[in-house]
C-alpha cells in the first residue's frame, strides 16, 4: 500500500461499489455488446447513472477527479463484467482530462452534460493538420481506433500545426507544435472499420474531417509536453490545480488499460476455479481440483495476478504522493508507470491463457466465457499500451541510456 493509501481507499470505495454492482448487468449484456460492436442503450444508461465516464473529469465540472491507482482498480472491476465496456471507460475517461486545460465555458459545453462523452483516436500520418486562422484553426485529417466513439458526443483530433502549405510550425526549441482539436461528432465522417477478434464492443472506428473550422477555445496543447524538462505549452494552459492533472493522459491510459487486462484475468481465473471444482475431464478419473498440476497452476496464476496488480497500485501511489508536492510528474515515475502497467498486461495475458488451456474443450464454446476473454486480453496486449517494446525503453533508462519518451 502506498503512503497515502488510506485516503485513496476511501475515495475509491464508492466508485468500486458502483462498478461491482454493474458486473451482473455487464456479464448478461456481453453477447449483445460483442454482436453490436457497440454498447447497448441499457448498458449506457447504467454507466451514465453510475457516472463512470466522469472519473477523471475535474470536480469543477462534476467529475470524480480520481487518483490513478483508484481509477485502475475501478476499471478492473468493470472489466470483470465486460472488457469492451471497461476499455471504453478507460479511453473516454482519459479524454475527459482535456477539460483541465480548456477555457472553462467551452469545457463545460463539451463535458458538462450528464451524458457527455469525448472520444478520439490515433492520427493516421502527418496529414492530420491544423492551420491557424483568425479565431481558431482549419483542420483536416483522419484518425483511427476511436474507442467508444459510437456513444460519444464530441470527438478529438491530435494535429500538427502547419502553415497553409502543410509545413509544420515549430516551437523555439525546434519541436513541432501540436494541439488536440475538439469538435461535435456530427461534424465528422465516421467509417465503420471495426472488424476485429477482440474488444469488439468498443466500436473503435475511423473518422475524418476536411477543412473544418475549430475555434481556438475548443483546442488544447498536447499534454505529453506536461512532463518535458522545460515548462511546456500545455502546462502553461492548465487551469486545474489538482494533483491528477500533473500526470499526463498517457499515464492514465497506461494505468486504465492495465486495469482492463487485470479485470479480464480475474474473471477468467475465477471462472476456471469454479469449473475446476466440478469438472472431471473426459478419459480421466481425476477431477480438475484433485489434479496436482492444476492446483499449482491456479496458485501461480493467483500470484501473478495479485503481485502485478499490487505493484501497479504501489507505483501509482508513490507517484501520486510525490506529484502532490511537485509541479509535474518526474521522468522516473513515468518510466515506472510504463513498466508496471505493461508488465501487468503481460502477466494478465498469461493468466488468461493458462485458464483457457486448462479448461479444455469447455473453453471453445461461445456459451462459456473463456474464449471471449482470451480474445479480449490478447487484443489489449496488441494495443500500444501493451507493446513489449516498452520493456526495451525501460531497460534503456535503467542502463543509463536515453530512452524515447513517446509513450511515457
Amino acid at each position: 500500500m502506498s503512503r497515502d493509501g488510506n485516503g485513496r481507499e476511501e475515495s475509491a470505495a464508492p466508485w468500486l461499489a458502483k462498478a461491482r454492482a454493474l458486473k451482473p448487468i455487464l456479464e448478461a449484456a456481453a453477447p449483445r455488446i460483442e454482436a453490436a460492436c457497440a454498447l447497448p442503450a441499457d448498458v449506457l444508461d447504467a454507466l451514465h447513472q453510475a457516472q463512470l465516464f466522469r472519473m477523471l473529469l475535474p470536480r469543477s465540472f462534476g467529475g470524480g477527479e480520481l487518483d490513478p491507482a483508484s481509477f485502475a482498480r475501478v476499471v478492473a472491476a468493470v472489466a470483470e463484467g465486460d472488457a469492451s465496456v471497461a476499455w471504453c471507460i478507460g479511453q473516454n475517461s482519459g479524454c475527459s482530462m482535456a477539460a483541465a486545460y480548456m477555457d472553462p465555458a467551452s469545457a463545460r459545453e463539451v463535458f458538462g452534460g450528464p451524458r457527455a462523452v469525448v472520444a478520439w483516436g490515433f492520427p493516421l500520418g502527418p496529414q492530420c493538420r491544423a492551420v491557424p486562422v483568425e479565431g481558431g484553426y482549419r483542420v483536416s485529417g483522419t484518425w483511427a481506433f476511436a474507442s467508444g466513439n459510437r456513444h460519444s458526443t464530441w470527438l478529438g483530433g491530435h494535429c500538427q500545426e502547419c502553415d497553409a502549405n502543410g509545413t509544420p510550425l515549430l516551437h523555439a526549441d525546434g519541436r513541432v507544435r501540436e494541439r488536440t482539436m475538439l469538435f461535435p461528432r456530427v461534424e465528422a465522417d465516421v467509417r465503420d472499420s471495426w472488424d476485429v477478434v477482440g474488444l469488439r464492443g468498443t466500436g473503435s472506428d475511423t473518422y475524418s474531417v476536411k477543412d473544418l473550422f475549430v475555434p481556438r477555445q475548443y483546442t488544447v496543447a498536447r499534454d505529453q509536453q506536461l512532463t518535458a524538462d522545460e515548462v511546456g505549452e500545455a502546462e502553461a494552459e492548465r487551469r486545474e490545480g489538482g494533483t491528477l492533472y500533473r500526470f499526463s493522459t498517457m499515464n492514465l491510459y497506461a494505468a486504465g488499460f492495465a486495469g482492463v487486462a487485470l479485470g479480464i484475468a480475474r474473471a477468467a481465473l475465477d471462472a476456471f476455479i469454479s469449473l475446476a471444482t466440478s469438472k472431471t475431464p473426459s478419459g480421466t478419473r481425476v477431477a480438475l481440483r484433485d489434479n496436482h498440476v492444476i492446483q499449482a497452476r491456479i496458485a501461480l496464476s493467483e500470484a501473478k495476478l495479485g503481485s502485478s496488480a499490487r505493484w501497479l497500485e504501489h507505483v501509482l501511489g508513490e507517484a501520486w504522493h510525490d506529484v502532490s508536492v511537485s509541479p509535474r510528474i518526474s521522468f522516473e515515475h513515468r518510466i515506472k508507470i510504463r513498466l508496471a502497467s505493461t508488465y501487468a498486461i503481460h502477466e494478465a495475458r498469461e493468466v488468461v491463457e493458462t485458464a483457457y488451456a486448462e479448461a479444455g474443450a469447455t473453453a471453445i464454446f461461445l456459451s462459456n466465457p473463456f474464449e471471449r476473454r482470451l480474445r479480449d486480453v490478447n487484443t489489449v496486449s496488441q494495443q500500444v499500451q501493451g507493446s513489449s517494446i516498452h520493456f526495451q525503453t525501460v531497460g534503456q533508462y535503467f542502463l543509463g541510456l536515453t530512452p524515447s519518451a513517446r509513450f511515457l
